[in-house]
């Protein structure tokens, strides 16, 4: 028997089974059963009060949305990983099980989590369909300073390399979002713009921008632009990475890749589109 069947039946067993992959490769499974079930390798956990509303799908490449909603617990979905931004961009996938025979399952909806909002005990995410994709702009933009991300494809610096990158050991934080480190061997503002991954601790896996970097005390502070979503600790690893200003000079200068520059640096600027003739008089 086949779902589509089951369902004609007029008695059904059905429920809702949600697999939430994040983008550092774990996989969660919810259901709204009262009971857990597994397939596809997965343990889809009850309890967890996860609950959709109805799913909007339409012809066309309009995009497939909806929302689910459940209470925050160890089990499942926690608040320090929704701070830390864990559930970002994390895929989805949402079928309509039969719980009396998984095998009898049908795929619903396929897509990401958008926004995740927290409210106290509780959290709501927005599910975006696959054309989701569709509505962000593409192409590159005409400007002097690089279009690409340091360390991507089109940049083509390995920021694995010993030159551009440093483990230490982060000694504390101030403030929130200023990380006290050991001297990493490289001359000033090296890390300005640049990242901190944090490789252990409460904070693995979460990734900060630097906003300023000095030395104070012989220890090397650098500033991130935001606190981390879950705080740092003392004893913690971390990777530093250098920082680029998008410069055709830095590109040349810093890291000897002028040849892979993806920006256009003698496009003229604001100064000259607006000039205006001289008004001296000519003899």
């Amino acid at each position: 028997m086949t779902l589509s069947e089951h369902m004609a039946g007029g008695i059904t067993t059905v429920c809702h089974a949600w697999a939430v992959t994040r983008r550092d490769g774990v996989v969660m499974g919810f259901t709204d059963h009262d009971r857990d079930l597994s397939f596809d390798g997965v343990l889809f956990r009850a309890g967890t009060g996860l609950t959709a509303k109805a799913l909007q799908q339409v012809a066309g490449l309009a995009v497939d949305n909806a929302e689910a909603a459940g209470a925050l617990s160890d089990a499942g979905i926690r608040e320090e990983d929704i701070r830390a931004g864990r559930f970002d961009g994390a895929a989805v996938r949402l079928w309509l099980v039969d719980w009396s025979d998984v095998a009898r399952r049908e795929l619903r909806f396929r897509g990401t989590l958008g926004e995740v909002v927290q409210e106290g005990a509780a959290f709501r995410a927005e599910l975006r369909g696959l054309t989701e994709v569709l509505n962000r702009p593409m192409g590159r933009v005409i400007q002097s300073s690089c279009d690409a991300v340091l360390g991507d494809r089109r940049c083509g610096v390995d920021l694995a390399a010993p030159e551009w990158s440093a483990d230490l050991v982060l000694e504390g934080v101030r403030e929130g979002r200023i990380l006290l480190l050991p001297p990493a061997g490289f001359e000033a503002g090296w890390f300005r713009r640049g990242v901190v991954r944090f490789l252990d601790g409460a904070a693995a896996g979460i990734a900060g921008t630097v906003k300023a970097e000095r030395v104070e005390g012989g220890r090397l502070c650098l500033e991130l632009w935001q606190e981390p979503g879950v705080m740092p600790a003392a004893g913690d690893r971390v990777t530093l990475q250098a920082g680029c200003d998008r410069r055709a000079e830095t590109c040349r200068a810093k890291f000897g890749n002028f040849a892979n520059f993806r920006g256009f640096p003698h496009v003229p600027g604001e100064d000259w589109i607006t000039a205006v003739p001289s008004r001296e008089a000519r003899g």
